[in-house]
């Protein structure tokens, strides 16, 4: 068998890859040859987001989950036959590789039940079992194991030599070796994980004298729920808990049931041997059975909350990625603070800083005229239309400050999230990019920058800094990177960047390019100006066919030679689009531009062997509205004008408040008092949910009731139950500002009663493989 190439092909390599398209198709519930058509682009080079946006008609119209999900499968079956090749050439090696073992090596694609069937052959290190062996008591756990000797211990005696004392120290050792043979059965460990996994307990408790130091997880002192149900925050909490050496944590199902699921395995008889080999049972399951699947059951505990964990954090990065840009226009931003004053700067509508200042707003003196009078100045020369104050320290008393400024002309205030600018400011990135200017500048900048877009701004910040997840710094950091990393990719593609204002560091994460790529475009664009269309990315350095191919589709370039290339159509299918034009006798732009000739466009009349329908419903799409921005139109949002702190805040007061976090167990609000209160879960919606985003979204505008203040512990409890719906998409309205107590009904009262999403039954994490690949 050949390749594209020519060359040979390993038959088991292919029959191997045959069987990855049959797993994948069988669990993501799509035909083998989507799996087929998409695992040959990947390999190819392409993309996720190309795949998913320019190639629907090879893939079925698989959207980029499922892309993605085939790239994981891809890499987990490729781990699994790894891991298969290396057990078999090490049991190979020990001369005891036998056809039947080597089928149902071949058979499983289940990683611990691939190491449950290694387990007997897996070099040991020196056990009871190898010491008892060494000094020959073998014979005799063969002879008990079997349950025909009655006396066992009248036969022991023969085992009697220089290493062995006594009988019972021969059937001690007999013991230990019968033990490890049954750690090692396979059958006995898939019974007991089938135990573990459908009736285990998670529990904690309090390591002695530290409760006080521990105070922060009293909750889990003396803790325990069912290990299918409990959800993946309080799971992660109380790892964090033992890591810090407050808790110590067990997962384990009732003994006696495991011991008693042994006995009906291996007790066969009821004599003196019977009687060792259930000593040998019990002995296996404490000593060995027990740690080796509660290890397991740990690190499947922790899979499966760091995987609930990252996917919250994910898609909070998404909505926080998508947030409404103002767009390009002029914007004053406004880092506030007490002591040092307020940073500000002057940006361009592309983002470029004209100008850099402190102020004094907040002063009673001279001062706050002083800053007045710059403000207004500066709004005036850099035909400013929108100030952005970061939400800090200060931030309220500023805005404050700002909005009764009057300017001659209407400029919109905003309060912008500030988390990660400090992070940004001191980066190499921001060095690079004001090399001249100390870290107030830079982070006010970037408070600026987010305001314009937040998407092109917040891709220079790692996106654990900006401060959306649950848990970030416990789970797996490699796994939480890579979920991060695509959803910014899929961000970024999603929306398109101007190939000539764009920075390096958004251009590295559209399709195809990467930091190198992206650093020689924007050489290019320095050395011979501004992209006149998208083949002129052909002349850029180490740019070639393929990376052009990935990327050309969403680079725009504005008022340049071909009205197409400020489009998501790609370059490849412009000949279509050409055609489509002649036929009307118009050209490309007026076929843009005019709404008639578009409808007089009959789609079916351009499918062919290498374009479907399904590709070109998307160019008439984008026909329709060329370039359009999916994120969502920016609205003006005020706090409640009479609530600067939590000793403002009262039970039954309704007041305006923006989502600023989503976690597993319900979204945290900012009402404006620099204390972010929480909305649990049974709170967020008068119906039932079982995920928060099922009820709000990040940035989204809401009215929250107060249900309880502990100014003390610095919380704030709130409900949106009953309350009025944020504004609708791109509406802008103001909120309801009078504070006055909620209605006095049962629906905004307390509710002590836990509701917590259902975790998926952790088959999903232990079986579903053995199941979905059977």
């Amino acid at each position: 068998m050949l390749d594209k190439k020519g060359d040979t092909i390993d038959p088991k390599f292919f029959s191997m890859n045959v069987k990855h398209i049959e797993l994948i198709s069988a669990e993501l519930g799509i035909a083998k040859k989507q799996a087929e058509n998409t695992m040959n682009l990947l390999a190819e080079g392409s993309t996720v987001p190309f795949i998913s946006r320019y190639r629907k008609e090879v893939t079925g119209s698989l959207d980029e989950v499922q892309i993605a999900r085939i790239e994981d499968l891809q890499k987990r079956y490729k781990e699994v036959d790894d891991r298969r090749a290396f057990i078999i050439k090490t049991i190979t090696e020990q001369g005891k590789l036998t056809p039947e073992l080597e089928e149902k090596l071949e058979a499983t694609w289940v990683l611990t039940e691939l190491e449950d069937i290694y387990l007997p052959y897996k070099p040991k290190r020196k056990t009871r079992a190898t010491v008892a062996i060494e000094k020959g008591l073998e014979p005799l756990a063969k002879l008990i194991f079997e349950q025909e000797e009655a006396a066992p211990g009248t036969a022991a005696e023969a085992f009697i030599n220089e290493q062995v004392a006594n009988s019972d120290e021969a059937l001690k050792g007999a013991r230990d070796i019968i033990a490890e043979w049954i750690n090692e059965n396979a059958e006995s460990r898939d019974k007991l994980r089938k135990l573990f996994n459908n009736t285990s307990s998670l529990g904690s408790k309090v390591i002695e004298g530290k409760e006080e130091e521990a105070a922060k997880y009293k909750d889990y002192f003396d803790f325990k729920e069912d290990f299918l149900s409990i959800p993946s925050h309080r799971v992660l909490a109380i790892l964090r808990g033992e890591s810090e050496g407050f808790l110590y944590a067990t997962i384990m199902p009732v003994e006696e049931d495991a011991i008693d699921i042994l006995n009906k395995q291996y007790i066969t008889h009821r004599n003196g041997s019977s009687e060792q080999v259930g000593k040998a049972i019990t002995d296996s399951y404490k000593r060995l059975l027990r740690p080796s699947l509660e290890n397991e059951f740990r690190a499947l505990a922790k899979e499966k909350a760091d995987s609930d964990a990252i996917e919250v954090f994910a898609e909070n990065l998404r909505q926080l990625l998508l947030a409404a840009p103002l767009g390009p226009k002029a914007v004053i931003a406004v880092d506030p603070g007490y002591r040092t004053g307020c940073k500000v700067v002057a940006l361009d509508d592309q983002g470029n800083m004209l100008d850099n200042d402190v102020i004094y707003p907040l002063e009673k003196n001279y001062k706050r005229d002083d800053a007045e009078n710059l403000l207004r100045n500066w709004v005036n020369r850099y035909d400013t239309q929108a100030i952005a104050v970061g939400n800090g320290t200060a931030g309220r008393e500023t805005e404050e400050f700002i909005k009764k400024i009057d300017f001659g002309k209407k400029v919109n205030v905003f309060m912008v999230n500030e988390s990660g600018a400090s992070v940004y400011s001191a980066s190499e990135v921001a060095r690079e990019e004001f090399p001249d200017h100390d870290v107030t500048v830079r982070g006010a900048v970037s408070i600026g920058r987010r305001l314009i877009d937040p998407l092109a701004e917040l891709v220079k910040i790692d996106p654990k800094s900006i401060g959306v997840g649950q848990y970030q710094h416990d789970v797996n950091q490699s796994n939480l990177k890579q979920s991060l990393d695509r959803v910014v990719v899929s961000c970024v593609n999603n929306v398109g960047v101007n190939l000539n204002t764009a920075s390096k560091h958004l251009l590295a994460y559209i399709s195809g390019l990467g930091p190198s790529l992206a650093d020689n475009i924007v050489k290019f664009r320095k050395e011979n100006g501004a992209f006149k269309n998208r083949l002129q990315l052909k002349k850029v350095p180490r740019l070639g066919e393929k990376a052009f191919e990935q990327c050309a589709g969403f680079l725009r370039i504005e008022n340049g030679d071909n009205p197409l290339d400020n489009s998501a159509v790609h370059p490849e299918r412009y000949s279509i689009v050409e055609a489509m034009a002649k036929k009307q006798n118009t050209t490309v732009s007026e076929l843009m531009s005019k709404e008639e000739l578009r409808k007089k466009i009959n789609a079916k009349e351009y499918v062919s062997e290498e374009v479907g329908l399904l590709t070109l419903e998307d160019i008439l799409k984008e026909l329709d509205k060329p370039s359009r921005d999916p994120r969502d139109e920016i609205s003006i949002f005020e706090y409640a004008e009479n609530i600067k702190s939590m000793e403002d805040v009262k039970p039954g007061m309704v007041l305006p408040g923006v989502v600023t976090n989503i976690t597993a167990f319900g979204a945290f609000v900012d009402i404006g008092v620099k204390q972010d209160g929480l909305v649990h879960i049974s709170h967020l919606s008068n119906r039932f949910i079982s995920n928060p985003n099922e009820a709000v979204k990040l940035n989204q505008k809401v009215q929250v009731t107060v249900l309880e203040v502990d100014i003390a512990r610095k919380r704030i409890s709130l409900s949106m139950k009953d309350n009025e719906p944020a504004p609708a998409k791109g509406a802008v309205r103001e909120p309801r500002r009078d504070n006055r107590p909620a209605n006095n009904n049962n629906n905004n009262k307390p509710n002590n009663k836990k509701q917590d999403a259902p975790v998926n039954d952790f088959q999903a994490s232990l079986a579903a493989l053995k199941n979905k690949f059977k």
